[in-house]
């Protein structure tokens, strides 16, 4: 079976699902305190979902995702599911309490799923200002 390799790169609580040893199909390249890099083999035709299940990680305590530098997952709105995965994909899963800077929320890259998710309303986010009464 034709494999592929993929970057995964797990941010605060969310280490717990790196290994800290080398296993089939997982091979831990290295962990601090609050991060774990590993490298996850996968059959070619995997997508972020089968990535999420070797990782034996439930979808809903990711927060932010990025695959290649492109934001693809925000808390409530994960459009990136059956997203496929290619040989070489770099994913970093943020936990659902990290934070990233407020300037880069409307001006990161996007991916193509979230973009349309997002252009069809589907906005778990928003700002307003509210005056104390």
């Amino acid at each position: 079976m034709a494999t592929i390799t993929v970057d995964v790169w797990l941010y605060g609580p969310l280490r717990q699902y790196g290994v800290e040893e080398t296993r089939e199909g997982r091979t831990l390249v290295r962990q601090g305190n609050s991060y774990a890099n590993l490298h996850v083999d996968l059959p070619t035709s995997s997508c972020v979902c089968d990535l999420l299940a070797s990782l034996s990680m439930p979808t809903e305590e990711r927060g932010i995702t990025f695959i290649n530098g492109s934001l693809s997952a925000m808390p409530g709105l994960q459009p990136d599911l059956d997203r496929p995965l290619q040989d070489g994909d770099r994913v970093a899963f943020f936990h659902l309490r990290s934070m990233w800077p407020f300037q880069y929320r409307h001006g990161a890259a996007r991916t193509p799923e979230l973009a349309r998710a997002m252009d069809e309303g589907s906005r778990p986010f928003h700002h307003r200002a509210t005056r104390p009464e």
